[in-house]
């Protein structure tokens, strides 16, 4: 008898009308942090570069994207099959919300059903010819970033972090996790990390010094962008109209994303 463990292939088969080059996770290790603001800001800069890109939308419990980009429509397609929605910029993305007869409705299922919906939404969904397939992942180590890099050929992580010094100890959690799932970290990217005052061009740390060079030398990744605070975002994301928001934070990113094989 053979008492070698067996070694098991977790993973799934995009549907067979779909044909995507790089998937790129967007993670934090906790909430709050603006990591969907960053995925639709990652999508919106690399589709204006003429990429063909999409969203996949795996905060199950908390989903923002179809707000961000003022998607309201229901997604439509038969058994096997489902059809994403397209943005104003021909972004197409695939959220929970899209599924629900209300937007508002909780979702209150338990995590293992929570990680099977986000892998129905890479093996039913028909995402076409894609350059990139951008996941907005919920925050935290739990049950869909575990099935997300078991089951999806994810290509790297872009780990969105803000200035507070607690960040530190977490963002060492959620690389760990990549670590131990053999997911590269393409690198970080500090959000609220400053407010440029109108008034005296003055930068003013509101949420204390940064802490996101240190954090970056200590486990040996690079820092791709620091986000300001900045209204003009906020008021985009709340009126629908991200892509029209012009996005010149994320050039370091982008090139990142250009140079993958």
């Amino acid at each position: 008898m053979n008492n070698d463990k067996e070694e098991y292939d977790f993973r799934a088969q995009p549907h067979k009308l779909s044909n995507i080059r790089h998937i790129i996770a967007v993670v934090s290790g906790k909430g709050g942090v603006g990591k969907s603001l960053v995925t639709s800001m990652l999508a919106t800069t690399m589709q204006k570069k003429g990429y063909k890109c999409a969203i996949l939308d795996a905060d199950i419990t908390g989903p923002s994207i179809p707000k961000a980009f003022g998607l309201t429509k229901k997604a439509t397609g038969e058994e096997g099959s489902i059809t994403p929605e397209s943005t104003e910029s021909g972004i197409k993305v695939m959220s929970i919300n899209m599924l629900l007869e209300d937007e508002g409705q909780a979702v209150v299922w338990r995590g293992p059903l929570i990680a099977n919906a986000v892998k129905m939404f890479y093996t039913d969904v028909v995402w076409g010819e894609l350059d990139y397939l951008f996941i907005d992942m919920p925050p935290g180590t739990g049950d869909v970033p575990l099935t997300v890099f078991q089951s999806l050929p994810v290509d790297g992580i872009v780990m969105v972090t803000s200035p507070q010094e607690l960040v530190s100890m977490i963002v060492s959690k959620a690389v760990n996790m990549a670590e131990l799932m053999n997911i590269p970290i393409l690198g970080l990217v500090e959000n609220l990390s400053y407010f440029l005052c109108p008034d005296n061009n003055k930068r003013y740390q509101v949420f204390g010094e940064s802490h996101i060079d240190a954090i970056a030398e200590k486990h040996n990744l690079e820092v791709l962008a620091k986000m300001p605070i900045d209204p003009k975002i906020s008021e985009a994301c709340d009126a629908g109209l991200i892509e029209r928001y012009d996005v010149p934070h994320l050039e370091n990113v982008a090139k990142k994303l250009e140079n993958l094989e």
